[in-house]
Parts: C-alpha cells; sequence; structure tokens
C-alpha cells in the first residue's frame, strides 16, 4: 500500500521521492521514534496533572471529572501522525480543543495541540504552510477584539493573547524552521547539480580528449600503414626480385616514418616532458604538401596513380595555423583513401582561395574493382569531417559525374573559413562534432573508401 505525501513532509524511515511527493509504504507510516516519546510525555503528564487536580478551567465544565483525559488521550493519539499526516490531525486536534474547553482542563492537551500547529506547517503542504499562519493570526487577533468586546473588561484581551501563544506563534515558529529546511535543501540540490555538471564536463573533456587523439592517431600513421600493406602484398604476389627490393624499400621508409610519427604522438602526450627526443614536433602545414605528393607518388607508382598539385591561390598567405593542419590532414587522409581504393590514373589536389575560406580538392579516378588494396576502418572521412566541422568549415565526399573523358571521380571537397584580422587562429576546440556536409556517396567505398 502507498500513498503520496505533500512536498516537504517527512514521512521517516522506508519513504521514497517520486514526482516530487513523497511516496510512503506501510513500514513507513510507523511513527517516528521522537513522536512516540512526546506523545507518551504529554499523556504521562496530563494524567499526573490530572491526578494532581491541576487543571486550567475551561470555558463553562459540562464535563467534570476524568473526562478531561479524553481530549488528552486524542491529542497524544494524533502526535503519533504529526509528520506523515499533517493535514488530519490538525483539524481533529482543533475539534478536541474545542471538546477541551468544556471539561477541567490540562495544560498537557494545550502542549500537544501547539505541537500539532508546529507539525502541521513544517511537515504540511507548501499550501497550507502558506495558509494556516494567516488563519492563526486571523483567529488570534478576532478572538482578542471578541472576547475583550463580550466580557467588557481587559480579560478578552489576554485572552486573545493566550489563544495567540497556543496557535498562531506555533505557526510562526513552523515558518521560520521551515524556511530554514528548505534552504538547506536547496543548497544541498545545489551542490549536487554542480557536482553533476562538474562530472559531466570532465565525461565530456575526457570524451573530447579521446576523440582528438583519436584523429591524431589516425592522421599519423595511417596513410604509412596502408602503404606498407599495398607494397607487402606487391612484394608477396610478384617473383620478380628488383620489384619486390623496391616494395621492401617502400616499406622501410614508411615503417621510419610511421615511427617518427609516432614518437611526435607521444611527445604531443606528454606535454612538458623534457626527455630529448619525446619533444613533440611542429604540426604540418601546406608547406609540406610538396613533401606529401612525393611520398603518394612512390607509394601508387605501383597501382599506376600519378599525382598532381594545383595551387590557384595566388600569392600563398599566412593562415592560422589550425587552418593549414586541417587542410593538410583532408589532403593526407584523401591521398591515402586514394592509393587504397582508386583506379589507375590522375589523383589531382587543388587549394584556391574563394572569399574569406581556403578551399580544398582531392579527386581520383572512382574505382570499380572487387576490394580495396588495403583494409580501411571508416574513421577517415569521419576524422577529416570531425576536423573541418570544428573549424565551422563545410565538408563533401561522394563521387561525382563523369567529366568529359568519361571517367567518374570521387571528390572530397573542404571549405575552411579563414578568419579576419592578425592574430586571429581560428576555433580549436577538440571536444565537438560535426558532420558538416556529405556527398550522398558517404557510404559508397568504390571510389575512394575509408581507412
Amino acid at each position: 500500500m502507498e500513498r503520496a505525501l505533500p512536498r516537504g513532509a517527512d514521512a521517516g524511515p522506508g519513504s521514497a521521492v517520486l514526482d516530487g511527493a513523497v511516496t510512503i509504504t506501510a513500514h513507513s507510516l510507523r511513527p517516528h521514534r521522537d513522536d512516540v516519546l512526546l506523545a507518551a510525555a504529554g499523556l504521562v503528564g496530563g494524567v499526573a496533572l490530572w491526578a494532581a487536580g491541576v487543571g486550567t478551567q475551561g470555558v463553562r465544565v459540562l464535563l467534570p471529572g476524568a473526562w478531561v483525559l479524553a481530549p488528552l488521550a486524542v491529542m497524544a493519539g494524533l502526535e503519533l501522525l504529526r509528520r506523515t499526516r499533517p493535514g488530519t490531525v490538525l483539524p481533529v486536534g482543533t475539534v478536541a480543543l474545542i471538546a477541551h474547553q468544556f471539561t477541567t482542563g490540562s495544560l498537557a492537551t494545550i502542549l500537544l495541540y501547539t505541537d500539532l500547529v508546529y507539525a502541521a506547517v513544517l511537515y504540511g503542504s507548501p499550501a497550507a504552510a502558506r495558509r494556516i499562519p494567516w488563519i492563526t493570526g486571523l483567529v488570534t487577533v478576532g478572538a482578542a477584539i471578541g472576547l475583550t468586546a463580550w466580557l467588557q473588561r481587559a480579560d478578552g484581551l489576554l485572552l486573545g493573547l493566550a489563544i495567540g501563544l497556543v496557535c498562531f506563534l506555533p505557526a510562526v515558529t513552523g515558518v521560520q524552521v521551515r524556511g530554514h529546511r528548505d534552504a538547506a535543501e536547496t543548497a544541498r540540490l545545489r551542490t549536487g547539480q554542480i557536482a553533476l555538471l562538474a562530472e559531466m564536463d570532465r565525461a565530456q573533456a575526457v570524451t573530447a580528449e579521446r576523440a582528438r587523439m583519436a584523429r591524431e592517431l589516425h592522421d599519423l600513421v595511417a596513410n604509412h600503414l596502408s602503404a606498407i600493406a599495398i607494397h607487402s602484398t606487391a612484394a608477396l604476389s610478384l617473383d620478380d626480385a628488383r620489384t619486390t627490393r623496391e616494395a621492401l624499400g617502400v616499406i622501410r621508409e614508411n615503417s621510419v616514418d610511421g615511427l617518427a610519427e609516432m614518437r611526435r604522438l607521444i611527445g604531443l602526450l606528454r606535454a612538458g616532458d623534457d626527455e630529448e627526443g619525446l619533444r613533440p614536433a611542429a604540426a604540418p602545414d601546406l608547406a609540406a604538401l610538396d613533401t606529401l605528393l612525393e611520398q603518394a607518388r612512390a607509394n601508387g607508382a605501383s597501382s599506376g596513380l600519378r599525382f598532381t598539385l594545383d595551387d590557384r591561390r595566388g600569392t600563398p598567405t599566412a593562415l592560422p595555423a589550425p587552418v593549414e593542419l586541417a587542410a593538410y590532414r583532408v589532403v593526407q587522409e584523401s591521398l591515402t583513401n586514394a592509393l587504397k581504393h582508386a583506379a589507375p590514373g590522375t589523383v589531382a589536389v587543388e587549394l584556391g582561395r574563394s572569399g574569406h575560406a581556403l578551399t580544398v580538392r582531392v579527386g581520383n579516378p572512382y574505382g570499380a574493382g572487387p576490394g580495396p588494396r588495403a583494409p580501411g576502418s571508416g574513421a577517415g572521412l569521419i576524422g577529416m569531417r570531425e576536423r573541418v566541422a570544428l573549424l565551422d568549415g563545410v565538408f563533401e565526399a561522394g563521387p561525382a559525374a563523369a567529366g568529359p573523358d568519361g571517367v567518374r571521380r570521387w571528390v572530397v571537397r573542404a571549405e575552411l573559413p579563414v578568419p579576419r584580422g592578425p592574430g586571429r587562429t581560428g576555433k580549436t576546440g577538440t571536444g565537438q562534432t560535426g558532420t558538416g556536409q556529405t556527398g550522398a556517396g558517404e557510404s559508397d567505398t568504390r571510389g575512394s573508401g575509408t581507412s
């Protein structure tokens, strides 16, 4: 059996919070230990006062003798429910207090009632906590004025003040205590939210760093490993000693270059390491494209591939380092994909300026073979797209229509914004990922594929 308590109610052990309300079970309906002690103390004290003949003398004694214990017993029983049913105990307690006025009276009954008022404000619903102080305040003022007018003496004012002590003062006290409790709970929740946001930021930072490391690792060694795979396959499939020796030479060259790139990556990961040889080298830029194409020509000679570079930028101007690095990586990955997937022919690399953007275009013959020359994982296009998206650029990759020569081509195109003004280096964050714009042929890997 379950039921929902008003927001802010203290249901005790076994309660659960669902949708902003306290849901309690049969186990949590058991009285709180402090409430049991309070009820027992009030009941025992009231019986002792009655046995000693001490009373408060109600309005009119209609129920003499032991009848005074009946309201006392009701108040003590309601104390057991002060936390779990605050909206019920106060009306019932008020009726019991009215009945108490027609007995010889007991101070214990009055004190227990003041605690019921306090508990109704502290543990009741927010609406009840707002209404009860106003109602008890109006009752106090009305009683003071009414009794003074009825009795025609100052005793009426004193009786009104006594009523205020019984109902209004406990309500105000409950409001104050509840305010402090709610403020503490709000601070606790805020602290938890701050800790949660900090953990989310940490997780995002870790994810961003892992993505950056994955891009760097792929860009640094993928082309070398692809060349090794292609030439090792050629060496195994040919019996010509000269061709095999040339393939082994290319394999060794790419192995050495790959190791050097791996050492550079280790240097990047060990920022601040003073060991000689582990210091990070400068990031490659567009000035290194000639060297990159020379490597591609050596690696692709046996596959019938020719590589050309057409720089249409006019007079080259200094570009922000992130832009040059992204452009270099796009060309590097495109050449690697061409080595693995392209049909024999010309792989054309074009650089240009379009307004305030650097354009990079790499096209190669669309391969129609049964499979790639070397296996790929599909991370190449993803890495290029992410790099371009980090700079708010546009990325496209896919097969293009056949040209005048009737040859279909796979085209990779990137447009990288160049920030205006000196000293601006563009957007270099590592945690963002984007999709840019991708050609319709992204899933078709026959032309360029993915590495």
